[in-house]
């Protein structure tokens, strides 16, 4: 669970942060608190997004004597943020300050006094300490910002509000105090949905699911999930990740064809990025399918980056579409560990019945007739009383259209029924309907993400306003996917 909480730390590359000719990192700070002053005073959330995405780029290049520069020109000394962000940086050493800490000693600092940047401050200083394992400390820096938000009501924070509240709930996971936050979280989601703040809507409803998950719990999830009203996605990753908790809230539920359903589309959404997160969602989503009845394709395991991780349920998969119940015990116990720490135990255990359905299937396609006690032994169950138990297990199986055979209780005897033509059946039909609604469904979702410049049908352009357009369309187009892969 923790590989798919820290999809967020995917890093895009920083080749250009090393070389010679790339500005330092204070220079960089100080671009991004101008580039946030901007977009705070034209009210435009895209710059807010942008300089977000630029300071997840730098997080690797941070240090303590960086961050006290950049607090000393950003806010002023004195004030309550810079001494309450100032006592989470250790004290600067002569060897450990930067290139860029020395030249900024001659600028003048500009002390914004917009709270846009002050959130900022806390965001980096919040990174950075997480980044240094200081978790203690991330948890009261997480605990100050969230105070500090609370007495700001505009729209150009919330997305810097969102990523705080990312990491106040990341950083008391990391100390196991989950639970203490739990009704601060629903009143920080009551605040913003009074303030008609969505994308904070969308972050902290997302982890007010996980920390109910964090504990099992979850019939309160499904209860807040199902009462809450869920918005049109602002955010590809916040959609993710509700769709993969809905898949797992789902799969408890037994909803299967539900559950399937969101955890291929959380899976199919995120990034390649996001290789943690992918493998949580594949890993679920394989386990439902198992449950379904069906056997997941072999590239399902074979995906770049994820066949060592996808291993225990390949062996696990190999089991099932054999119908060896010692097989799958053995696979059980031999990845004991994996399915534990993966939560997936419980799932495993009801794939037992799956197993014994799959090798019964076999039996039946096999054999006209065969004996009970032999159902018993080609199906190596292990009870005091194998016979009876073959003689329920195929009585089940045939009641619920598992195999097209009957039960003579005289001889202990499961005669199997010839095999008849599937084309001759309505399988083909829904197999492609099935097909077709996928694809329906994908072409309506493109199309609701279609974005159109306003007044395009009002006016006619001329052939420089149209290059103009269209460039503008382009540059709008690489900013979505940069900031869908950054988000990760």
């Amino acid at each position: 669970m923790t590989q798919e909480m820290e999809m967020n730390e995917a890093q895009a590359p920083s080749d250009s942060a090393h070389s010679v000719s790339a500005p330092p990192t204070l220079q960089h700070l100080k671009e991004i608190a101008s580039l946030i002053e901007t977009g705070a005073y034209a009210k435009e959330v895209r710059r807010i997004l942008r300089s977000v995405r630029l300071t997840i780029m730098l997080r690797k290049n941070l240090k303590a004597s960086t961050l006290s520069a950049f607090l000393n020109f950003a806010l002023s000394p004195g004030s309550d943020a810079h001494v309450k962000l100032s006592s989470y940086l250790p004290m600067e050493d002569e060897g450990d300050m930067d290139v860029d800490t020395a030249s900024s000693t001659v600028q003048v600092p500009a002390t914004y006094s917009l709270p846009e940047i002050e959130i900022f401050c806390y965001l980096l200083v919040l990174i950075f300490l997480i980044d240094q394992k200081r978790y203690d400390e991330a948890k009261a820096c997480s605990s100050a910002s969230i105070t500090r938000l609370k007495s700001i009501n505009r729209r150009t924070v919330d997305v810097l509000a969102s990523r705080i509240y990312f990491y106040y709930s990341y950083s008391h996971e990391l100390t196991n105090s989950l639970s203490e936050i739990r009704g601060n979280l629903l009143a920080l989601h009551r605040m913003a949905t009074l303030r008609h703040d969505e994308l904070g809507q969308e972050t902290l409803l997302n982890l007010l699911l996980r920390n109910y998950l964090h504990y099992n719990f979850y019939d309160q999830a499904e209860k807040l999930r199902s009462m809450v009203l869920r918005l049109e996605a602002h955010s590809n990753p916040q959609f993710c990740r509700y769709m993969f908790y809905l898949g797992k809230i789902t799969t408890i539920q037994l909803e299967y064809t539900n559950a399937k359903e969101s955890l291929l589309q959380a899976a199919r959404k995120a990034p390649k990025a996001a290789r943690g997160f992918r493998i949580q969602c594949n890993k679920w989503a394989i386990i439902v399918r198992l449950l379904l009845g069906e056997i997941p394709e072999r590239t399902v395991f074979m995906q770049k980056g994820m066949k060592k991780a996808l291993t225990p349920y390949f062996e696990l998969t190999n089991a099932v579409r054999i119908g060896d119940l010692e097989l799958f015990r053995s696979v059980a116990d031999k990845f004991s560990t994996t399915f534990s720490s993966d939560r997936t135990n419980n799932l495993i255990v009801r794939l037992r019945h799956n197993v014994i359905r799959t090798g019964l299937r076999n039996i039946s396609i096999s054999y006209s007739r065969i004996s009970l006690p032999d159902v018993a032994k080609k199906l190596r169950l292990d009870s005091s009383n194998p016979v009876a138990d073959a003689e329920s297990i195929v009585a089940k199986a045939i009641r619920d259209g598992a195999i097209d055979a009957t039960i003579d209780h005289v001889n202990g005897w499961m005669i199997s029924k010839e095999t008849g033509d599937i084309y001759s059946t309505n399988e083909p039909q829904i197999a492609f309907h099935s097909r077709i609604v996928f694809c329906l469904n994908m072409h309506n979702e493109a199309v609701k993400a279609l974005r159109f410049p306003p007044n395009s049908h009002k006016e006619k352009e001329s052939a420089e306003k149209r290059r103009e357009r269209q460039q503008q369309e382009q540059e709008l187009a690489n900013h979505i996917a940069e900031e869908e892969d950054d988000d990760f």
